[in-house]
């Protein structure tokens, strides 16, 4: 395949779409060299990337920008991109300090965060029905929609995700969006 043909897998997992963007984020903290007054030495950079869909507009976690170029993330991009969408209803019980906020507006990334982590507030698609404080614990009850090709690997993925004691009480498998489902992208 010639590098100038669209690559199949590069397209959001959620609706199909091909109309991407990546979003960097730099820090860096660079020496200054004083006869010239150009950049002499970095001190410590961090450079964060998220990958977007600029049809339906979620993140794309299953892909990555690596070494100015995007690609696929080998533990996610088949599941998320071959996979449909499963819906899960659980509960995870998390230590009272790995929750940032359970009040308020943040409350449900906060709570969602202690639940799953990153995957969380990135991979996974949670809605926070409600929490209960029991001593030193939160349990978290949510609803989550992540992507998986059996109801085996979804309770593999929210198990691996978890982290504290999770129950799923519930494991539903959704059609993909109409996009997807047709083989086309989003509004072509």
């Amino acid at each position: 395949m010639s590098t100038d043909e669209p690559r199949p897998w590069l397209r959001c997992y959620r609706c199909w779409s091909q109309e991407l963007e990546v979003q960097v984020h730099y820090e860096g903290i660079h020496r200054i060299d004083p006869e010239t007054g150009e950049r002499a030495e970095v001190v410590d950079e961090l450079q964060e990337a998220v990958v977007q869909c600029l049809d339906c507009m979620h993140d794309q976690p299953h892909l990555a920008f690596v070494g100015g170029r995007v690609d696929r993330i080998e533990d996610r991009w088949e599941r998320m991109v071959a996979g449909t969408p499963w819906v899960a209803s659980c509960t995870v019980a998390v230590d009272a300090e790995d929750v940032e906020t359970c009040s308020g507006p943040e409350a449900g990334d906060a709570l969602s965060y202690a639940a799953f982590g990153e995957h969380g507030t990135r991979e996974f698609f949670t809605h926070v029905r409600f929490h209960k404080h029991e001593e030193d614990t939160i349990v978290v009850h949510l609803l989550v929609e992540l992507y998986a090709r059996s109801a085996e690997e979804a309770g593999e993925v929210l198990t691996e995700a978890a982290r504290g004691a999770l129950a799923i009480t519930s494991l539903a498998e959704e059609s993909r969006p109409p996009a997807a489902a047709a083989g086309g992208s989003a509004g072509h």
